[in-house]
């Protein structure tokens, strides 16, 4: 039978503002348990279709006894404030013309979470970051992150693009952040979807919208 045009499939993404926080919090969780089932259907150590078990929390594999469980790979995403308290906002090189948003990255292996802060932020756009601050986090399954929020303030104002990655970047007031988007030059990320919005919007000091934010 068809589907009732009412149930149609929609993403998480479209769906996130509409839902409380326990709501978005389960949907996360099935969209990011769905494409670990998916993506692991052999065993990545002998090659042998694996078992599920624990209700799909735990893949065994019946030839070499590996056992398998979801993973969650940490990033790091920053609103870099300079000595003036302007925030640095970036567009991806792969967004369209005025999209923008705070920096994030990877953490990578033997890395912490203050360290992948400083690189991303110098790799991404040149500017050299001393102190960071841990803020929030957001599950992100897209495909399987866990996204770490934080301050991050910058010593150095001279942008320098690593043009793979960023299209643009620039420094922002608080009145000049809001007049480009009023004006529609920046847009945002939604509110209530994404942590880089939070992150935004609590600088700005409007009401920050991300009932998942864990703090």
């Amino acid at each position: 039978d068809r589907v009732p045009e009412e149930f149609a499939p929609t993403s998480i993404r479209t769906l996130a503002p509409q839902l409380s926080p326990n709501e978005l919090s389960i949907g996360i969780h099935a969209v990011a348990m769905g494409r670990w089932l998916q993506n692991n259907t052999y065993c990545p150590r002998c090659g042998e279709e694996v078992e599920v078990h624990e209700s799909g929390h735990l893949l065994k594999c019946p030839a070499c006894r590996a056992e398998h469980f979801p993973r969650t790979d940490p990033a790091v995403i920053m609103l870099v404030l300079d000595e003036q308290d302007r925030a640095l906002i970036a567009r991806n090189s792969r967004w369209p013309e005025q999209w923008f948003s705070t920096l994030a990255g990877f953490v990578e292996p033997g890395e912490s979470l203050e360290d992948a802060v400083r690189r991303e932020t110098f790799e991404e756009v040149g500017v050299v970051v001393d102190e960071v601050n841990y803020l929030a986090s957001q599950p992100w399954p897209f495909p399987t992150s866990l996204m770490l929020g934080f301050h991050a303030q910058a010593t150095t104002t001279e942008i320098v693009l690593d043009e793979n990655e960023i299209a643009e970047a620039r420094w922002f007031t608080r009145e000049e952040l809001r007049a480009a988007n009023h004006a529609g030059e920046v847009k945002l990320p939604p509110s209530g979807v994404s942590i880089s919005t939070w992150l935004i919007e609590q600088w700005l000091g409007d009401k920050a919208h991300g009932g998942w934010v864990q703090r």
